[in-house]
Formats: structure tokens, sequence, C-alpha cells
């Protein structure tokens, strides 16, 4: 997500919907892992609970930086897993001050990588002010700060968008409104609408975006305006806002609950040669 979402970082069972319950896993294919990748971690959500040794589920209603309008919880309303898949739920609701109530989860302190293939198969919710990320931080970020730190958006869509999302990097220099991001348009439809596979491969010096396997995004230091800080380990994150400065606020328009349904993430390290 753009800046700021990251003050956070620095300070630290109800049924699936019957469409949620019809997902299926029949969207696109994923990364072919035998060319010159192999499996580091994963999780490919098949059990009924989540694993807490792989995320923490963050809490919190103070914005995120962003003005963001949702309390994030570990409640099972916000966050579970059914049906083989993670479920990210956006609600309406008062609670703790806040209107709104959602999820944001992470692999700090439980797993940190430099250098890799990051890839997700999620199907995003929609609406005026939703606001769904697949994106990692900069382990170092309590020592550093944001944007030293340094952030991979690896996918990040708005409501008002439904047909597009971002890739972006941000860094000393070219963060928030100045960050170094491309577009990743549909030919047709909305990303709600089915299930698509996002990934970056990080190698050193070189960054690389992909939808559905169609690379549209690479960042190299001789890119970026400032130094190139993703040479470090960073952990993942996956969240859904409801508003926020980026995305606008939910309208008469907004339909809520939202769901971000993610049917696995997975972490690839690139194979030493004759390995």
């Amino acid at each position: 997500m753009p800046f700021t979402t990251r003050l956070a970082a620095l300070a630290a069972f109800a049924a699936l919907t019957l469409c949620a319950g019809c997902a299926t896993r029949s969207a696109p294919a994923g990364f072919d892992p035998a060319a010159g990748w192999t499996l580091d971690w994963s999780d490919e959500f098949d059990g009924d609970t989540l694993d807490r040794g792989k995320w923490v589920a963050e809490t919190g209603g103070h914005g995120w930086g962003n003005n963001e309008m949702q309390y994030y919880t570990g409640r099972p309303e916000n966050v579970r897993v059914s049906g083989g898949m993670l479920v990210i739920e956006a609600r309406r609701e008062r609670y703790e001050n806040r209107e709104y109530t959602s999820a944001r989860l992470k692999t700090a302190g439980l797993y940190e990588r430099m250098h890799g293939r990051f890839e997700a198969r999620i199907k995003l919710p929609k609406g005026q002010g939703i606001w769904p990320a697949f994106w990692m931080l900069g382990a170092d970020i309590g020592k550093v700060g944001w944007p030293r730190s340094g952030e991979i958006d690896i996918m990040e869509n708005i409501g008002k968008e439904p047909s597009t999302v971002h890739g972006t990097l941000h860094g000393p220099g070219y963060s928030g409104e100045k960050a170094y991001g491309q577009p990743s348009k549909l030919d047709q439809g909305a990303y709600a609408d089915d299930f698509h596979v996002f990934a970056v491969e990080w190698e050193p010096g070189e960054i690389r975006w992909y939808r559905d396997g169609i690379h549209y995004h690479t960042a190299k230091p001789g890119l970026v305006n400032g130094d190139w800080v993703f040479e470090h380990p960073f952990f993942i994150l996956l969240n859904l806002a409801v508003g926020g400065y980026w995305p606008g606020y939910p309208d008469s328009s907004t339909v809520l609950p939202q769901q971000m349904l993610v049917d696995y993430v997975r972490v690839y390290r690139k194979t030493a040669p004759g390995g």
C-alpha cells in the first residue's frame, strides 16, 4: 500500500457467503516451479484454522497513516480459513469507535526472506473505497523506518478501478505519490470476477512484476529516484482496507461485506546452478 500504512508497522466463525463457498480453483494456472525455482515456503490454506505459526494478525483502528476507516481484528468474522481459502472480510459494523472492521496479516518475525519469487492466487473484492493488497516490507523497518526499509507492493487494487491492479516500489526518494509503479489492466471484466495470480520475481538488482504470467513492470537501481534498498530480508503482508486517501471512501454504491479470497501464498528461491 502507498506510504503510510507503514506507520503502523513501525509501532509494531461466520460461514463463508454463498459466493465464497462456490469459489473454485479453475482460474489462471500459476507459475511452473520447474523453471529454475524451488519452493521455499507456502501456505495452501487447506486446513480449517489460520496457521499462527505463519501469520500474525495485526490489530488497530488508528487510520494506519492513510486515514483508513476500518479497525483490523483477528476475529473469525474478519479473518478465517474455509473451503481451502484464506478469507479476509471487510464488514460494516461499529467496533472500537470505528464503523468498519477487516483484517491485516503479516509474516514478520516468522518468515522473512531476501530475493525469490513471491506469488499468491487471489480473488479480489469490489466496491468504492475497498482496498485489497498483497505486499512486502523490509524486516528492518523498526530500525531504519519507512521508506528506507523499502516496500514492494506486489498487488494493490482500489475499488473505483475494478479492472486495474498496481505493482509499486517505495524507497527513499520514491515513496507515496512519487513511488515507482505500473498498472496492469484486464482486457475485459473485473478482478473481482475470478481468481488471478499475482507475483514478483526479486533478484539482486532487479524486481519484476507479473499478473497471470504476464510480465508488466520492472524495477532496477538505475530506474528509481534514490537509493536501492532491496538487498535485505522482507516480510509478507495481506490486508483489506476500507477507505483511505488513495481509494477514497465507501459511498451509497458500496456493498458490504466484501471478501478477499486467497487460494495460496508461495515463495520460491532460485535453484542453485546444477542443483
